[in-house]
This record gives structure tokens, sequence and C-alpha cells, in this order.
């Protein structure tokens, strides 16, 4: 039995950027064009298809929804509405068997455990840290990249 809930970036946040152009919180441009290699929508969690779909690039904060301290980072969405992603409880396909890093958050945003994934061992990584009462969510992050994916929540 699962621990968690896989969480996408809000909707609210979405629509803005595509109906502003700019990065919430921020106001810097977001960056409109045609994908051309691997680019995850934080809404859907689907990979954008390149060459045929375009995307937009912007700053987001994964601490936004928090109300925690700003740790602003690139992300992508899909440039025309899509649908969130629903909160599941399993890591989504589009993200099985990539690098990633968890890092499990405790009370005021302090990093408690990091964990560097690959090969099909993510969803057993998240529940391992989820197993530990301190951990109150999991921020998963592309290790190739750096940039912040999508949250687990603890159920």
């Amino acid at each position: 039995m699962s621990l968690f809930r896989v969480v996408a970036i809000p909707s609210e946040v979405a629509e803005q950027v595509r109906t502003t152009g700019k990065s919430p919180n921020y106001g810097f441009p977001a960056h409109r064009e045609i994908a051309a290699g691997r680019a995850p929508c934080r809404h859907c969690l689907q990979l954008i298809q390149p060459g045929k779909e375009e995307l937009l690039l912007f700053t987001y904060d994964p601490f936004r929804e928090l109300g925690q301290p700003p740790l602003p980072g690139p992300v992508y969405i899909h440039a025309e509405p899509c649908p969130r992603h629903p909160n599941s409880n399993a890591v989504p396909e589009a993200y099985r068997n990539r690098l990633l890093t968890l890092e499990g958050f405790g009370s005021e945003r302090v990093l408690l455990k990091e964990i560097r994934v690959s090969g099909g061992r993510e969803q057993k990584a998240a529940e391992d840290l989820f197993d530990d009462p301190e951990i109150q969510y999991v921020n998963v992050r592309s290790t190739e990249a750096g940039c912040f994916l999508f949250r687990l929540e603890r159920l």
C-alpha cells in the first residue's frame, strides 16, 4: 500500500502562465517554443512531444504552495491546456527508469534525506522515505537537469 500521492503543479498556476505569458510570483517572461527534446509537463506529468507540441518554459517555486521561503527554478508545461495529473499513488510512467533525486522534507522545510534512484526503483525509494514519520513531503527532481518535477505528499 502506498503512503503518498503524486501532486502536480496547480491548474491555477498553469493557466496563469498560459494567460499572462509570465512566471507566477516573479513576472519573468515565459518562453514559448516547439519542444525539441525531453520536456516533461509539470501539470499533466506527461512528456511534451518533440517537434509536435509547444511548451512554455518559466520560473516556478516548488515551495510556493507550502508557504516556505522560495527556491525557484525552470519548469515546462504544455503551451495548450492539458488536464492536471490526478493525485495518484504511483510515480507517473514518464518518470520511471529515469535518474531521479527524491528529497524528503520535514517541518520548516528541513531536508532530512535525499535518495538518488534509477532503474525502476523510484516507487520503492519513495515508500522508504515515507516510512520515516518525520518526512512530510518529497520533492522529486531530475538528477540530470536538477529541476523540480513533482511533489509527493503523505496520505
